[in-house]
């Protein structure tokens, strides 16, 4: 801190800071402006907050938090070292000016479930992909196609210059097109996916209707009701009813004449037991568990769901994008496109070194197999790619101690070397008399 300035009362409102009256003047430069990120990705029948929404993010959040590189690879195709390259920042640190490297992931796996594919358009790359195979990818976004022809594809994607989504057509060969592997589960029209929303949205009329605060109900008077006359004292009847319901109580009375017959009825188990089986169902086709959305599964749970859900959607990701975005030259250099699962956050510490002792020991996979699992580079050491026990004598050590030992029936003096018997030199050993 710097010495104490005396200043006067005007003085400290001059130079005093305020958020609100401090603030930059408000302008508009013809840009365009919106209350809500206008890139954030939107469900196609909105966000509603169904289970379809928590299980999209639940999968989305998963697949974004394992690890995509590009990365070189040795001739057994196993990791080597980490590429340093335009498309390794835009999946691990800044794909665009919006997203960080996973919040890019994240929209990319919301996409292609909801639209059941996304493309993956480079935007800013080094040079001009139609003009050249070789160019770096700088910044990335997510692309909604609508509309597919043989050698290209239109899509819907957010320009960060104007703040718009624009309309654009480019060569498929340019742009990665996910598939999703979900598809006849969540897309298709039949699929239970859409099963499952068209009852949660018949769900969903029927609580509307019940808690719209209509009456829902018949009125048998004690009179009929032929005439205009009779008919008006009807109508008021049904009002003075809906005033007395307005009251802080909700309370009417009617008639000890009168009788009501109430046709708001509770939702029928027959449809509540609908929407049990098809969320089962669909849990069971994607791999998903009850525990598995609330946090509390077990690792065999945990593992039967990456392998089912998590991992297929990777796949098709990395595939793509190796399809795409790498050259044959750069293929032909070992370099490739990989994702990394992080066995730790799945398995505690204990048993990942439990389970690599045990492959170990069994000689079912060498030390640099159990690396490559766990993305470590290869050890340099030629023992690493062995299926050597180190718990155990091996025989290629034992090969090795009796090459350095003389040969049966070799002439002692023509090694060079003293001979033994145990501990002692043979030419100690006194000669036996014939």
């Amino acid at each position: 801190m710097g010495g104490k300035i005396k200043m006067g009362f005007f003085d400290v409102l001059r130079h005093s800071w305020d958020v609100f009256r401090n603030r930059e003047p408000t302008y508009y430069n013809g840009e365009y402006s919106s209350t809500y990120r206008p890139d954030r990705k939107r469900l196609s029948g909105g966000n509603e907050k169904t289970i379809v929404t928590s299980i999209f993010n639940r999968i989305a959040v998963d697949v974004s938090s394992i690890d995509i590189k590009h990365c070189r690879v040795d001739n057994n195709g196993r990791f080597v070292e980490y590429i340093d390259s335009g498309l390794n920042n835009c999946l691990n640190l800044e794909a665009n000016k919006d997203q960080t490297g996973r919040a890019f992931l994240q929209d990319v796996v919301m996409s292609l479930l909801d639209e059941g594919s996304v493309a993956l358009v480079p935007v800013d790359t080094s040079f001009d992909p139609n003009k050249t195979n070789s160019y770096d990818i700088l910044t990335m976004r997510t692309g909604k196609i609508f509309e597919w022809s043989p050698d290209h594809v239109r899509v819907r994607i957010y320009n960060d210059r104007t703040g718009r989504q624009e309309d654009i057509t480019v060569p498929k060969s340019t742009v990665g097109i996910v598939e999703s592997p979900l598809y006849a589960v969540i897309n298709d029209k039949n699929s239970t996916m859409a099963r499952l929303l068209r009852k949660l949205s018949l769900l969903d009329a029927v609580d509307e209707a019940t808690g719209s605060g209509k009456l829902d109900m018949v009125i048998q008077l004690p009179y009929t009701v032929r005439s205009e006359a009779r008919k008006k004292e009807a109508v008021k009847r049904i009002q003075s009813i809906e005033e007395q319901l307005k009251g802080p109580y909700g309370i009417a009375y009617v008639d000890g004449t009168e009788k009501i017959i109430q046709l708001n009825r509770p939702v029928e188990n027959n449809l509540m037991k609908q929407i049990e089986y098809l969320q089962n169902l669909l849990y069971s086709q994607l791999g998903i568990t009850q525990e598995v959305m609330n946090g509390t599964a077990d690792e065999k749970t945990m593992l039967n769901y990456n392998n089912r859900t998590v991992e297929p959607i990777l796949s098709a990701i990395v595939d793509e994008m190796k399809r795409k975005f790498l050259t044959k030259t750069a293929r032909s250099q070992l370099q490739t496109i990989m994702f990394f699962r992080d066995p730790f956050k799945l398995v505690p510490i204990n048993d990942i070194a439990e389970i690599a002792d045990k492959f170990t020991r069994n000689e079912i996979m060498t030390s640099n197999e159990i690396r490559q699992l766990i993305g470590m580079k290869p050890s340099d050491d030629p023992k690493a790619d062995k299926l050597v026990n180190s718990n155990l004598n091996q025989p290629e050590s034992a090969t090795e101690d009796l090459q350095t030992e003389p040969q049966t029936g070799e002439d002692p003096e023509n090694t060079g070397e003293s001979q033994f018997v145990g501990d002692t030199p043979i030419s100690s050993i006194p000669e036996l008399e014939e």
